[in-house]
């Protein structure tokens, strides 16, 4: 069994900064990759950021040089460092890992960007 808790989403000013969260526990022998997805209301999930185990990044083209994706493998925990936070980042944030070809998600965790 395999459990994935993600925290740090709130409230927050249009230029304001939040970073979330996200670790795995439970029977884990390798984390392929980890990340993000979001969804807004009336939209669909899209991907946010990833970061393999060997520490390879992909991004949104919308969150680009404003957000960065880290992790701590001993720890099994993946961070979202988001900076300059606009409204349009406004969503419900999932994370998730890859562990040995299974899919596990977090959550959820509201970020609200007010203008």
């Amino acid at each position: 069994q395999v459990q994935v808790v993600e925290s740090g989403g709130g409230l927050v000013q249009a230029g304001g900064s939040l970073r979330l969260s996200c670790t795995a526990s439970g029977s884990i022998f390798s984390i392929n990759r980890m990340g993000w997805y979001r969804q807004a209301p009336g939209k669909q999930r899209e991907l946010v950021a990833v970061i393999t185990y060997d520490g390879s990044t992909d991004y949104a083209d919308s969150v680009k040089g404003r957000f960065t994706i880290s992790r701590d493998n001993a720890k099994n925990t993946a961070y979202l460092q988001m900076n300059s936070l606009k409204p349009e980042d406004t969503a419900v944030y999932y994370c998730y890992f890859i562990i040995l070809g299974h899919n596990y998600w977090g959550q959820g965790t509201q970020v609200t960007v007010s203008s």
